[in-house]
C-alpha cells in the first residue's frame, strides 16, 4: 500500500484497540481484529492510504470505543497487508515505526483521533552508557536461565547504541504486564526508562530462578517415582521367586483364623472393625506404608485376650491368709480387703454377676512406703490374677489412657488396653497407682477417662482411641493408690471406697524388719542367715536415728546396705558372720541422719508443745510467743501458710475475749494508791492492748499449714500475756473455732506416737477425736502417754498453765 510520503504531528489517523497488548517499534507483526470499530479503523487507513495508531486496551471485556478504557500511548505504523477471513475477521500485517500519544478522540465511527509522536530526553550521556552497559549484563543473566534472547537478539542489544531502542527491543521480547509496557510507552526520559527496564529484568530473573528450581524437582520426583515403582516391580518379582508372597497369604489367612477364635467373645461392632482392616491390609502393596501401619493395627488388637481369663477359684480364706503372711498389722484394712471378696465369693456361689451387683473400687491411702501397693500385689497372688501397675504420677495426656488415634505417627493403645495384653487375661488386677497426682493440661484432662474406666455402669463398654472399639473392663478388679485423697477431684472420689493404711508404730517396724525386711534382702543379695546377725537394739536405733518415715521404705534400703556391706566383708576379707550392733552401726551407715529431740518438759512462758502431721508421720511443733511494747498488733513467722495465720488470729481473738471475761487472776499492785490502782486495773483488763504479740513457729524454713495448731497458738498467747507459765510434759492438737469450741483433728495416731517417741507424759485432744479415733492408737502408747479429751479452750487453758 503506497501511503502519504508527508506527515505533519500533530495529525488526525484512525486508531485501532489491539486487546491482548502493547505493539512496538520497527515491530513487524500479524494483528487478528473481530472488532467492527477496528475493522472500520483498518478500512479507513487503506482507503486514505495513511499511517494508523495502534492502542491497547485496559480490559478486553469493555468497550474500546470509550477512551477511558484503552490507554492512550501506542505505536503508530503501516498496514502493510490486509487479509479478510472466512469467518468475518480481519488479519493485517503490521509494522511499527515510532510511539506516538493520543491528544483526543475526534470521531467515534470509525475511531480517529489527533496523535502526536513521543521525543525522548537525554540529559547524561555518560550515565545512560553506564546504565546500558547494567542492562546488557542483566539480559545476559536472564538468557543463561531463559530462552527468550536467541544468540542474534544478544549480539544486536550489544552493538546498538540507540538505549530507546534497546529498551523498546527488549521489551518487546519479555511477556510485560499491561500496566509495566504502558509506563516504559508514557516515560519520555531514557534514564528512567533503562533502570525501570532493569527492575523489570530482575523480577523476571527470580522468577525464572524459581520455575527452574521447581521444575528440576518435578524432574528428580518423577525420576524418582520411576524408579520406585521400577524396584516395586523388580521385589514383586523376586519375592514371587523366592515364595515370599505365601508368606503374605498366610499371615492374612492367620489373622482371619484369630479373629474367627474370638468372635463369640467380642462385640460385633469389634468383629467387624477387625475383619475390615485385616481385608483392607489384603488389598494393599505390602511394602506401602499404610500396610505397615494397619498390620501393626492388627497385631495389636489381636494380642487383646478377649478369649482368657483367670480361673481360679476365689476363697476370702486364701485372700485373709495372703495378707496375714506379706504384712504384718494393718488390722482394718485387712479386714475391708476380706470382706470386698466375701461379697464377691458369695455372689460367685449364687450365679449373679458380680460387676452388675457390686461396683466398689478400692483406693488404698496414707503416707509413702506403708504397704499400699504390696497390699495389692498379695490381693493378686491370692485370687490367682496377674497384676498390672498403672503408674498416673504426673499423667497429664487421656491419650495415655484412651489412645491414640490411629492418624497419628507412632500410635498406640492406651495403658489399659497394654494392661490387658501384657496381663494375657481379661480379668487382672490392676493397680492405678498414685491416682491423686493425675494432671490436666490442654490435650485433655485424664480424670474424665479414669472416671468411665471406674465406673461400672460404663466400662463395660469402654473405647480405645487407638482400636476404635468397644472393650468390656467390668471383669477387671481396679485398685487406686493415693497420699492425699484431698487431691483427687470430687466426682471420681465418688466411685472409690478409701481404705486408709496408716503409719506403722516403732514397735511394728521392729517387728517388720525382723519377719519380713531381713530375710527378704538376704535373700536378695545371697547370704544365709548364720553369715549376719542383726540386734534388736541395732534396729531399733536404725528406726530411730537413720531414718524418719511413716512406712519401712527407707528402713529397707538401709538393711539392704548393711547386707552388702556384709557381702563385702566375706568376699574380701573371709569373714565368716557379721554381728551388727548399736555399737558398730556407725561403722556401716556412717553418721546418723536423725535426732530425736526429747523434750526437757520444764514449765515456761511462751513455749508449747504442738503436735503436727507430716507425709513421712508426726511431729512435735514448738510454738513460741514473746510480747513487746505496743498497741495489740499481732505478728506470725515461720513460714505459715494462710490457713495456719487464721487460725493464730482466732486464738488471739479468743484469749482476748477470755480476758475481758476475766477468766484469768491478773495481779493488781495493791500498794499504790485507789485511783492508781482503778486506773491499772483497767489497764490490765485490756493488757493485750498494752503489747505487741510476736508469735514464731520454727523451723523457719519449713512451710506449715494447717488449723490444728488451733490450741496451742492460743495457749501460748494466754501464757505471754498473762505471765503464766504452761506444763513442759504436755502437748496438743486441735482446731479452735472462734467461740473457743474445739474441733476435731487428722492424722491422730501419727500425732501421738510422734509424742510418745519425744517424750511427752500428756497430750490433749479434741474430744470426737477422743470418741471416735482411740482404738486406732498402739497400745504402748495409750499405756505411756495420758490421753486428755477437751472439748472448749477453757479445758485446754486449765490443764496447759500452771496457774489461771
Amino acid at each position: 500500500m503506497q501511503l502519504k510520503t508527508q506527515i505533519d504531528f500533530p495529525t488526525l489517523i484512525p486508531i485501532l484497540i489491539e486487546e491482548e497488548g502493547f505493539m512496538y517499534p520497527f515491530m513487524i507483526a500479524p494483528i487478528f481484529i473481530s472488532d467492527n470499530a477496528n475493522i472500520k479503523a483498518v478500512n479507513r487507513a487503506m482507503e486514505n492510504r495513511e499511517m494508523i495508531f495502534v492502542g491497547c486496551a485496559k480490559n478486553i471485556k469493555e468497550h474500546v470505543k470509550n477512551a477511558e478504557n484503552f490507554y492512550d500511548v501506542g505505536v503508530i505504523g503501516n498496514i502493510m497487508r490486509k487479509v479478510n477471513l472466512p469467518d468475518g475477521k480481519v488479519k493485517i500485517l503490521f509494522q511499527g515505526i515510532t510511539k506516538g500519544k493520543i491528544l483526543s478522540i475526534e470521531n467515534h465511527d470509525p475511531l480517529e483521533g489527533m496523535v502526536d509522536i513521543i521525543t525522548y530526553k537525554e540529559h547524561n550521556h555518560e550515565k545512560i552508557q553506564a546504565t546500558m552497559e547494567v542492562l546488557r549484563e542483566k539480559v545476559r543473566n536472564l538468557a543463561n536461565i531463559s530462552q527468550f534472547f536467541p544468540p542474534d537478539i544478544l549480539r544486536t542489544i550489544d552493538e546498538n547504541e540507540d538505549p530507546n531502542r534497546v529498551v523498546d527491543l527488549i521489551a518487546s521480547i519479555l511477556r510485560l504486564k499491561k500496566e509495566q509496557s504502558y509506563h516504559l510507552f508514557a516515560s519520555d526520559n531514557t534514564e528512567k526508562r533503562l533502570l525501570m527496564l532493569i527492575d523489570f529484568i530482575i523480577e523476571e530473573t527470580q522468577t525464572q530462578k524459581l520455575q527452574k528450581e521447581i521444575k528440576n524437582k518435578v524432574h528428580t520426583k518423577m525420576e524418582q517415582t520411576n524408579k520406585e515403582y521400577f524396584l516395586r516391580e523388580q521385589l514383586k518379582q523376586i519375592q514371587k521367586e523366592l515364595g515370599l508372597d505365601k508368606q503374605r497369604d498366610e499371615e492374612i489367612e492367620n489373622y482371619h483364623k484369630k479373629l474367627e477364635s474370638i468372635k463369640s467373645y467380642v462385640y460385633e461392632d469389634t468383629y467387624k472393625e477387625i475383619k475390615k482392616q485385616i481385608d483392607r491390609l489384603n488389598k494393599m502393596h505390602q511394602d506401602s506404608a499404610d500396610a505397615n501401619m494397619v498390620q501393626n493395627y492388627i497385631e495389636w488388637v489381636l494380642e487383646i485376650p478377649f478369649d482368657k481369663f483367670a480361673k481360679k477359684k476365689l476363697s476370702i480364706n486364701n485372700v485373709e491368709k495372703q495378707l496375714d503372711i506379706d504384712h504384718f498389722s494393718l488390722k482394718k484394712p485387712k479386714e475391708r480387703i476380706v470382706e470386698f471378696f466375701a461379697v464377691k465369693e458369695l455372689l460367685a456361689q449364687r450365679n449373679e454377676k458380680t460387676h452388675k451387683s457390686i461396683g466398689t473400687i478400692l483406693c488404698f491411702y496414707g503416707p509413702p512406703g506403708v504397704g499400699k501397693t504390696s497390699l495389692a500385689n498379695s490381693i493378686a497372688t491370692a485370687i490367682g490374677r496377674p497384676l498390672v501397675r498403672i503408674a498416673l504420677g504426673g499423667l497429664e495426656d487421656v491419650n495415655e489412657l484412651r489412645g491414640h488415634r490411629r492418624t497419628y505417627l507412632g500410635a498406640m493403645p492406651g495403658r489399659i488396653i497394654q494392661g490387658l495384653i501384657e496381663a494375657k487375661t481379661m480379668n487382672p488386677v490392676v493397680v492405678l497407682d498414685e491416682i491423686d497426682k493425675v494432671g490436666r493440661n490442654m490435650r485433655g484432662d485424664p480424670t474424665s477417662a479414669l472416671l468411665e474406666i471406674l465406673d461400672p455402669e460404663q466400662n463395660q463398654n469402654f473405647r480405645d482411641y487407638y482400636a476404635n472399639f468397644n472393650t468390656d473392663l467390668s471383669q477387671i478388679i481396679f485398685i487406686a493408690t493415693a497420699n492425699d485423697i484431698g487431691n483427687i477431684p470430687p466426682p471420681l472420689r465418688d466411685r472409690m471406697e478409701f481404705i486408709e493404711v496408716s503409719s506403722y508404730t516403732p514397735q511394728e517396724k521392729e517387728q517388720i524388719a525382723k519377719n519380713y525386711l531381713i530375710p527378704q534382702e538376704l535373700k536378695k543379695h545371697g547370704l544365709k542367715n548364720s553369715e549376719i546377725s542383726i540386734s534388736s537394739d541395732a534396729i531399733v536405733l536404725l528406726i530411730e536415728k537413720y531414718t524418719r518415715e511413716a512406712g519401712v521404705r527407707n528402713l529397707r534400703r538401709q538393711i539392704a546396705t548393711l547386707a552388702r556391706k556384709t557381702a563385702r566383708e566375706i568376699l574380701q576379707n573371709g569373714v565368716r558372720k557379721v554381728t551388727i550392733t548399736p555399737q558398730n552401726l556407725a561403722n556401716y551407715l556412717d553418721k546418723i541422719v536423725f535426732e530425736i529431740e526429747k523434750s526437757d518438759n520444764l514449765d515456761k512462758i511462751g513455749i508449747i508443745n504442738g503436735l503436727a502431721w507430716t507425709s513421712v508421720g508426726g511431729d512435735v511443733l514448738k510454738i513460741e510467743a514473746i510480747k513487746i511494747k505496743g498497741r495489740g498488733m499481732l505478728t506470725l513467722t515461720g513460714s505459715l501458710g494462710d490457713v495456719m495465720k487464721e487460725s493464730a488470729r482466732i486464738a488471739f481473738s479468743v484469749i482476748k475475749v477470755l480476758i475481758d471475761e476475766n477468766f484469768f487472776s491478773l495481779k493488781i499492785n495493791k500498794t499504790k494508791s485507789k485511783k492508781s490502782r482503778k486506773k491499772e486495773a483497767n489497764e490490765t483488763v485490756q493488757v493485750y492492748n498494752l503489747y505487741d504479740i510476736h508469735l514464731h513457729v520454727p523451723e523457719g524454713a519449713t512451710p506449715k499449714d494447717g488449723p490444728s495448731a488451733g490450741i496451742a497458738m492460743a495457749s501460748v498467747i494466754a501464757s505471754i500475756l498473762t505471765d503464766s507459765k504452761i506444763h513442759g510434759s504436755i502437748a496438743m492438737t486441735g482446731e479452735i473455732t472462734l467461740t473457743g469450741e474445739v474441733l476435731p483433728i487428722g492424722g491422730l495416731k501419727e500425732k501421738l506416737i510422734a509424742a510418745h517417741k519425744a517424750g511427752i507424759k500428756r497430750a490433749l485432744i479434741p474430744k470426737k477425736n477422743y470418741e471416735r479415733d482411740l482404738q486406732d492408737i498402739p497400745q504402748e502408747v495409750q499405756e505411756e502417754l495420758e490421753i486428755i479429751s477437751v472439748k472448749n479452750i477453757k479445758e485446754v487453758l486449765k490443764y496447759t498453765l500452771l496457774k489461771i
